[in-house]
């Protein structure tokens, strides 16, 4: 999905900002971005089926998967990703 003017601002103010740190800062921020997108998804999966998979009525798997959903949506709108 293209960025919008808004994001592209955004993303020039915070890719200003990195090139400021110091490698290992950059690095370290770099590296933790990519753990989470790339293992977030997989635990919003994982704790949806365990609900699904316990049987019954709706529990605190459920909660959990809710909470780590509106933790995704949140990811989306970041554009580190498109920085780092």
């Amino acid at each position: 999905m293209a960025m919008t003017e808004t994001q592209k601002t955004r993303a020039a103010a915070l890719r200003t900002a990195m090139k400021k740190l110091d490698p290992a800062t950059y690095q370290d921020i770099r590296e933790s971005y990519y753990r989470i997108a790339d293992n977030l998804r997989p635990l919003v999966d994982a704790l949806e089926k365990a609900d699904v998979d316990h049987g019954g009525p709706a529990g605190p798997l459920l909660e959990e998967h809710y909470i780590f959903c509106e933790m995704l949506d949140q990811l989306k709108k970041s554009i580190l990703g498109a920085v780092v």
